[in-house]
């Protein structure tokens, strides 16, 4: 996806925050960007500055919820209807759900999952059918956190969902390359975006068994700090990863450390052991994925 210009993206969560930032930077390179979410003034906010850039006929809204199946299958139909060819996924939908585990209850498990793990599938199984029909390439961008690559406490639902979907990053990358279709795990730490208005967006529904509902009203009235990304530059990263077909797009240097200790434990964990060839050679196919030594040797030559 080097060459961008032309190319058409969807980008779920694109109307406000992390997303709209990542649909800046697209249009910006030349694309045409199809931005959903489920808040009419965000989606007005958002319109009306790409209205201001001159940058109008490049961009289009729809209302989406992406656990809502049917509305997102038609939301890709209408995508297509106004755009053509879709080439770029970014499955950036979510939301900040934290908070205890002692005090987290149904409401808030199904919510979370449904949000930030099955909208996350649904927009593959929708998208990725339509992508390979065309023919031409392109790239799933799923926006995990850096919560998914370093847990911390208070954070098990949305450390779990953000998890999760590194893990299918790293999954369907091998298995999409033959069809030139690259797969990318966006983690982008802390940047100036509307997460802290969690709760605004909670369905009636997950809120009559929820332990969370007060600390989403008191994460509302937390500022965003001055020494947080803007989101377009956080945009332009993203862009830039689906450039090189980045396995990875971590946008702070400040948790390199912290992943390192993560995975160092992961690695010291295994038994000191002498290693069992038998075994080993039959289950080789499980034991290694190459899609991670050729990460690693993309990301030492930048």
């Amino acid at each position: 996806m080097q060459n961008v210009e032309g190319k058409v993206a969807f980008i779920t969560g694109g109307n406000s925050g992390i997303g709209l930032g990542i649909a800046k930077a697209f249009v910006n390179a030349g694309m045409k960007t199809v931005i959903t979410g489920i808040r009419q003034d965000h989606t007005d906010e958002a319109l009306s500055y790409f209205k201001q850039q001159g940058q109008e006929k490049s961009v289009h809204a729809i209302k989406l919820d992406v656990t809502d199946r049917e509305a997102f299958v038609r939301a890709a139909d209408e995508a297509e209807r106004v755009f053509g060819k879709v080439h770029v996924l970014v499955n950036n939908a979510g939301m900040g759900l934290m908070g205890p585990i002692t005090q987290t209850k149904f409401n808030d498990w199904d919510w979370g999952i449904g949000v930030m793990l099955t909208g996350v599938a649904n927009g593959i199984t929708i998208f990725l059918p339509r992508i390979l029909r065309h023919g031409e390439g392109g790239q799933i961008v799923n926006t995990s956190s850096m919560g998914g690559a370093l847990p911390l406490p208070n954070g098990a639902i949305y450390c779990t969902m953000k998890a999760a979907i590194i893990g299918m990053a790293e999954s369907l990358r091998g298995e999409l390359a033959a069809d030139n279709i690259g797969v990318t795990a966006f983690c982008p730490g802390p940047v100036t975006s509307n997460i802290r208005e969690t709760g605004r967006i909670r369905p009636e529904k997950f809120k009559q068994d929820s332990g969370l509902l007060e600390m989403e009203k008191e994460l509302e009235q937390r500022n965003d700090s001055p020494n947080w990304m803007s989101l377009e530059e956080c945009g332009e990263r993203v862009l830039r990863g689906i450039r090189n077909n980045d396995l990875y797009i971590f946008t702070h240097r400040e948790f390199k450390e912290g992943v390192a200790e993560r995975m160092q434990a992961m690695v010291d964990a295994f038994p000191d052991e002498p290693i069992n060839h038998t075994r080993a050679d039959e289950i080789k196919f499980l034991t290694t994925n190459p899609i991670f030594k050729k990460a690693a040797r993309a990301a030492g030559g930048k």
